[in-house]
């Protein structure tokens, strides 16, 4: 087993036996929790837990990602040294934290985790780099949105495992550079193309993590509802999957739900074909997987502005939605899908969105009829 996984921040650094006193947060633990990218639900914490692979044999999906990861922690291991800085990229939900979490397990590692918005202060970055010990991983969530002090800070560190810190002002300024033990930066970002060049280019390894196939997340299903003790068949699985985005983070929360509906309306509690479209059909998930901010922003386009193309700030304001929640959240299944497109001029629905718009105006005026 991996030593045991926690967040340790440091206050003070010995230097030359006198105890350097360096500015820390000390209500940063609180504001990791409250971070936006934190957000979910009790529910979602304990079953997201209970449900990630514990190692690379039994993640399912991301082929090539995992094949090469597994050369490179075995090389690792082999020259008994620390892997080298990864970064994750990708839409939320696919996996990013549980490689993080993988990589530590496979390296026996202990795993310190964070998130670049937690971070405010140079001195909280100090105070988490000098508590690492050799061969330790630090993940930071949301890498992109470390400010631009505290990313700085980083560049040494990631490089020569070394930070430089100025005491004092004034004519009695002074550099302290402070060696740091060797460990690694696991970065993951929703978007890449966010970070700067310097961050971006000391990291030695990169990945990209893509939507999964139907096939996988039904898979995913299956190991879900064995761990969760819910009887399941392989089509009901498929089904689910087919709606699930992409994601399997939002798989096993369709899981759940379609199981609270099979347990509440059936006297079996078995989840089959049938009960799968029923409890989609009370959650607003057409066949496809769109719910209804997806459906609202698809016939937005096309019945107040005929197909677009429309500007993304535009949509967010009708929608009372944040422009970064389109982006980074709606918008990379609809495109994935091909439903929009992205022009200089703004979104445009393609020729399949209308036809799907079409069949949803159809399917509720045969219910109506």
């Amino acid at each position: 087993m991996g030593k045991e996984k926690k967040i340790i921040f440091q206050q003070k650094i010995n230097i030359n036996d006198r105890k350097l006193k360096i500015p820390v947060d000390n209500n940063i633990t609180e504001k990791i929790k409250k971070s936006p990218v934190r957000q979910s639900t009790e529910e979602d914490k304990v079953y997201s837990l209970s449900l990630r692979p514990l190692s690379l044999d039994d993640f399912i999906g991301q082929t090539d990602i995992v094949e090469s990861l597994k050369v490179s922690l075995e090389a690792a291991k082999q020259r008994k040294e620390a892997i080298e800085h990864i970064l994750l990229s990708g839409p939320p939900g696919l996996g990013k934290t549980s490689l993080a979490n993988i990589v530590a397990h496979e390296m026996d590692a202990r795993i310190t985790i964070t998130s670049g918005p937690a971070i405010e202060r140079a001195g909280d970055l100090i105070g988490i780099l000098t508590n690492l010990e050799t061969g330790d991983i630090l993940f930071i969530d949301e890498i992109h949105r470390l400010s631009k002090v505290v990313e700085e800070f980083l560049y040494p560190a990631m490089e020569n495992f070394k930070i430089d810190f100025v005491v004092d002002k004034g004519p009695y300024a002074r550099t302290i550079n402070f060696n740091l033990k060797p460990f690694t930066l696991i970065g993951a970002t929703t978007r890449s193309g966010l970070l700067t060049s310097p961050l971006r280019t000391r990291f030695g390894i990169f990945y990209h993590l893509e939507f999964y196939s139907h096939e996988d997340l039904s898979k995913i299903i299956i190991r879900s509802a064995k761990k969760l003790n819910i009887p399941i068949d392989e089509s009901a699985a498929l089904e689910i999957a087919k709606r699930s985005r992409g994601t399997p983070r939002i798989a096993n929360r369709l899981l759940r739900r379609v199981r609270d509906y099979a347990q509440v309306r059936t006297k079996e509690g078995i989840i089959n074909t049938t009960v799968v479209k029923s409890a989609m059909k009370t959650l607003g998930i057409d066949s496809q997987g769109l719910d209804e901010i997806d459906i609202r922003l698809l016939k937005l386009i096309h019945n107040n502005y005929n197909g677009g193309p429309v500007g993304v700030e535009t949509l967010a304001a009708t929608l009372n939605e944040e422009v970064d929640t389109l982006v980074e959240v709606i918008e990379p299944y609809l495109l994935k899908m091909g439903y929009i497109r992205r022009t200089q001029r703004g979104r445009e629905l393609t020729e399949l969105a209308k036809k799907h718009i079409n069949l949803l105006s159809l399917s509720i005026d045969s219910n109506n009829g």
